[in-house]
């Protein structure tokens, strides 16, 4: 099992990395998790809905330059679908048995995705109906897909 992870922009704060390579070798023992970052464009002051797509269009383009086709797509999407952690954890087992044994999980800029990533998404998943950093979504992320395991393997961890 792979999981990919995409995302727009780096993470420059040290306790966001901490936490995303704690998750990560966590995940270690279950998956192989590869993550995949692409540069974000500069957001002018008050940007008008035109320049917000162009953003999100160029920020898809380089998207669309790192996905791995051959994987289960999944795009973080306040549009998405919300699930419980049980709910996810069923969903992420019936990929791996019966769909791919890669998953890629996308997370947008700071705009969200354009509609040239979101059409070629096998699924919209969304955490919440509030905005959060893309960056702390990676940590949220990675926790949730570790609780995810942990509940398909029946070990303690979630309540």
């Amino acid at each position: 099992m792979k999981i990919v992870v995409v995302s727009v922009g780096s993470i420059k704060e040290k306790y966001l990395k901490d936490a995303i390579n704690e998750y990560s070798k966590r995940l270690s023992k279950y998956a192989k998790i590869e993550f995949l970052n692409v540069s974000d464009e500069m957001i002018p002051n008050n940007p008008s809905e035109k320049e917000i797509e162009q953003i999100k269009l160029k920020e898809g383009e380089k998207i669309l330059k790192v996905l791995p086709l051959n994987s289960y797509k999944i795009a973080l999407n306040l549009k998405g679908e919300m699930l419980s952690s049980e709910e996810l954890a069923k969903k992420l087992l019936n990929i791996f048995s019966y769909n791919n044994s890669t998953i890629t999980l996308v997370i947008g800029g700071s705009l969200g995705l354009g509609k040239n990533v979101l059409d070629l998404m096998d699924y919209h998943l969304c955490f919440s109906k509030m905005t959060f950093p893309h960056q702390l979504m990676q940590v949220i992320l990675l926790e949730q897909i570790y609780r995810a395991f942990k509940i398909n393997n029946n070990e303690t961890y979630h309540k």
